[in-house]
């Protein structure tokens, strides 16, 4: 992979993620899809969690954030709510690929023994898999702090899907060392 420009890999990445997505937003009713959930492993091996729901962030959350959160107060009935971010994200919002950071975030409760193992360790590993495609990315987690603008942005994306979030939630940010990503097969004209 050291031939393949670390800007290059993470844009085709993102772009199947956000494909996924598309699909999954569309036909699906919104759940996360296999190639949404990957496989969480320490670099030993050891599974921690089969399927870790992951989302993408925009480069400027703000916006949406705002526009999350109003969906979220502006109704008592979690269906209208959880409609109207759908509708949302059935959009156009997944269609330009280049207005998502290359990392991915996922929410963890408070006392999460998986989140304080990937604190602890240097590298994990993501194994993401779906339609034949296979994307093996290497990433350092770290936790998100409460003023940072993608943990705020999760949790009031999450919260469009399940209104009664405990108030400890941790966010963590999983950014890929794009030297080290596995793609099987390559992305056309990479292989």
């Amino acid at each position: 992979m050291e031939n393949v420009n670390d800007e290059v890999m993470a844009g085709h990445f993102i772009a199947w993620q956000c494909r996924l997505r598309q699909i999954a937003m569309r036909d699906g009713g919104g759940r996360p899809s296999p190639g949404m959930t990957p496989q969480l492993s320490l670099a030993s091996g050891e599974v921690l969690m089969p399927a870790l729901k992951v989302l993408l962030v925009p480069r400027d959350p703000e916006e949406t954030t705002t526009f999350f959160e109003f969906q979220a107060r502006k109704s008592n009935d979690p269906r209208q709510v959880y409609e109207a971010g759908l509708k949302f994200l059935q959009a156009d919002y997944f269609h330009k690929p280049a207005r998502f950071e290359d990392r991915v975030v996922a929410q963890f409760g408070g006392e999460s023994q998986a989140a304080e193992r990937l604190i602890a360790t240097d590298e994990c590993l993501l194994t993401f898999e779906q339609f034949s495609q296979v994307w093996i990315l290497a990433c350092t987690a770290s936790r998100l702090h409460n003023n940072d603008p993608a943990r705020a942005h999760v949790l009031a994306h999450n919260r469009l899907f399940n209104p009664k979030m405990a108030p400890d939630t941790q966010v963590l940010s999983f950014q890929p060392v794009w030297g080290k990503a596995q793609a099987q097969p390559m992305p056309p004209g990479l292989g």
